[in-house]
Protein backbone atom coordinates (compact mmCIF):
# COMPACT_ATOMS: atom_id res chain seq x y z
CA UNK A 1 0.00 0.00 0.00
CA UNK A 2 1.33 3.37 -1.16
CA UNK A 3 1.52 6.74 0.80
CA UNK A 4 -1.54 7.96 1.81
CA UNK A 5 -0.62 11.64 1.43
CA UNK A 6 2.20 11.28 -1.01
CA UNK A 7 0.92 8.18 -2.84
CA UNK A 8 4.87 7.32 -2.26
CA UNK A 9 5.70 3.69 -2.29
CA UNK A 10 8.92 4.41 -0.33
CA UNK A 11 7.82 3.05 3.10
CA UNK A 12 9.54 0.97 6.36
CA UNK A 13 6.85 -1.27 8.53
CA UNK A 14 6.14 0.71 12.20
CA UNK A 15 4.78 -2.40 14.55
CA UNK A 16 1.28 -3.59 14.79
CA UNK A 17 -1.54 -1.67 16.16
CA UNK A 18 -4.79 -3.37 16.72
CA UNK A 19 -4.06 -5.87 14.77
CA UNK A 20 -2.93 -4.03 11.96
CA UNK A 21 0.69 -3.35 9.96
CA UNK A 22 1.76 0.27 10.56
CA UNK A 23 3.91 1.77 8.49
CA UNK A 24 5.97 5.10 7.71
CA UNK A 25 6.51 6.88 4.72
CA UNK A 26 10.25 7.36 4.07
CA UNK A 27 9.63 10.83 1.87
CA UNK A 28 7.08 12.79 3.99
CA UNK A 29 7.14 11.25 7.02
CA UNK A 30 3.98 9.88 7.60
CA UNK A 31 2.29 7.34 9.52
CA UNK A 32 -0.28 5.09 7.94
CA UNK A 33 -1.59 1.72 8.99
CA UNK A 34 -3.43 -0.51 6.32
CA UNK A 35 -7.05 -1.20 6.24
CA UNK A 36 -7.81 -4.66 7.93
CA UNK A 37 -8.74 -7.86 5.30
CA UNK A 38 -12.49 -8.84 6.29
CA UNK A 39 -12.71 -12.79 6.92
CA UNK A 40 -15.98 -12.37 7.81
CA UNK A 41 -18.41 -14.64 6.38
CA UNK A 42 -21.96 -13.36 4.42
CA UNK A 43 -25.07 -12.54 6.26
CA UNK A 44 -26.90 -14.97 4.64
CA UNK A 45 -24.82 -18.07 5.43
CA UNK A 46 -25.09 -17.03 9.53
CA UNK A 47 -28.79 -16.28 8.47
CA UNK A 48 -28.63 -20.47 7.13
CA UNK A 49 -26.69 -21.24 10.15
CA UNK A 50 -29.49 -19.87 12.49
CA UNK A 51 -32.35 -21.20 10.54
CA UNK A 52 -30.85 -25.04 10.74
CA UNK A 53 -30.26 -24.02 14.53
CA UNK A 54 -34.18 -23.00 15.04
CA UNK A 55 -34.51 -26.56 12.81
CA UNK A 56 -33.06 -28.76 15.29
CA UNK A 57 -29.46 -29.48 14.25
CA UNK A 58 -26.71 -29.02 16.19
CA UNK A 59 -23.74 -26.80 16.15
CA UNK A 60 -21.26 -29.50 14.86
CA UNK A 61 -23.50 -30.47 12.16
CA UNK A 62 -24.16 -27.20 11.22
CA UNK A 63 -20.48 -26.33 10.45
CA UNK A 64 -19.72 -29.70 8.44
CA UNK A 65 -23.09 -28.57 6.53
CA UNK A 66 -22.36 -24.71 5.59
CA UNK A 67 -17.76 -25.98 5.96
CA UNK A 68 -17.83 -23.71 8.87
CA UNK A 69 -15.99 -24.29 12.46
CA UNK A 70 -18.77 -25.43 15.26
CA UNK A 71 -17.33 -22.40 17.24
CA UNK A 72 -18.41 -19.88 14.71
CA UNK A 73 -21.61 -21.48 14.35
CA UNK A 74 -21.86 -21.19 18.01
CA UNK A 75 -21.18 -17.72 18.04
CA UNK A 76 -23.20 -16.58 15.31
CA UNK A 77 -26.37 -18.31 17.22
CA UNK A 78 -25.14 -16.28 20.47
CA UNK A 79 -24.85 -13.41 18.55
CA UNK A 80 -28.47 -13.61 17.31
CA UNK A 81 -29.95 -14.42 20.85
CA UNK A 82 -28.31 -10.91 22.00
CA UNK A 83 -30.55 -9.09 19.22
CA UNK A 84 -33.68 -11.34 20.31
CA UNK A 85 -34.68 -8.62 23.05
CA UNK A 86 -34.25 -5.70 20.52
CA UNK A 87 -36.74 -7.03 17.74
CA UNK A 88 -39.09 -8.64 20.24
CA UNK A 89 -42.61 -7.50 19.20
CA UNK A 90 -44.89 -6.70 23.14
CA UNK A 91 -48.36 -8.56 21.54
CA UNK A 92 -49.48 -11.42 22.89
CA UNK A 93 -49.82 -14.84 21.19
CA UNK A 94 -53.52 -15.08 20.34
CA UNK A 95 -53.14 -18.45 18.05
CA UNK A 96 -50.45 -21.21 18.38
CA UNK A 97 -49.68 -24.41 16.29
CA UNK A 98 -48.25 -27.26 17.54
CA UNK A 99 -47.48 -30.65 16.61
CA UNK A 100 -45.62 -32.93 18.20
CA UNK A 101 -43.28 -30.24 20.25
CA UNK A 102 -43.10 -31.99 23.52
CA UNK A 103 -42.20 -35.32 24.85
CA UNK A 104 -44.32 -37.67 27.02
CA UNK A 105 -42.82 -39.79 29.95
CA UNK A 106 -44.69 -43.03 31.05
CA UNK A 107 -47.65 -41.95 29.72
CA UNK A 108 -49.18 -38.40 28.23
CA UNK A 109 -50.19 -37.02 31.45
CA UNK A 110 -46.57 -35.99 32.34
CA UNK A 111 -45.15 -33.81 29.97
CA UNK A 112 -40.88 -33.67 30.51
CA UNK A 113 -38.47 -31.22 29.47
CA UNK A 114 -38.11 -27.26 30.05
CA UNK A 115 -41.22 -26.00 28.15
CA UNK A 116 -42.61 -25.71 24.87
CA UNK A 117 -40.99 -23.73 21.86
CA UNK A 118 -43.80 -20.96 20.43
CA UNK A 119 -42.82 -19.42 17.04
CA UNK A 120 -43.84 -15.51 16.85
CA UNK A 121 -44.90 -14.47 13.28
CA UNK A 122 -46.14 -10.77 14.26
CA UNK A 123 -43.72 -9.07 11.92
CA UNK A 124 -42.65 -11.01 9.41
CA UNK A 125 -40.40 -12.95 10.84
CA UNK A 126 -39.80 -16.27 13.20
CA UNK A 127 -38.60 -15.32 16.57
CA UNK A 128 -38.20 -18.67 19.18
CA UNK A 129 -40.43 -18.36 22.45
CA UNK A 130 -40.03 -20.91 25.18
CA UNK A 131 -43.16 -20.92 27.36
CA UNK A 132 -43.27 -23.21 29.98
CA UNK A 133 -46.06 -25.25 30.36
CA UNK A 134 -48.06 -24.95 34.13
Amino acid sequence: MDCVRCKSSNKVKRGIVKGRQRYTCKDCGYNYTVERKSNSKPCLMKRQALELYLEGMGFRSIGRFLEVSHVSVYNWIKSFGGEIERIRSDQKIKVVEMDEMHTYTGSKKTVSGPGLLLIDMAKGSSIAYLATEG
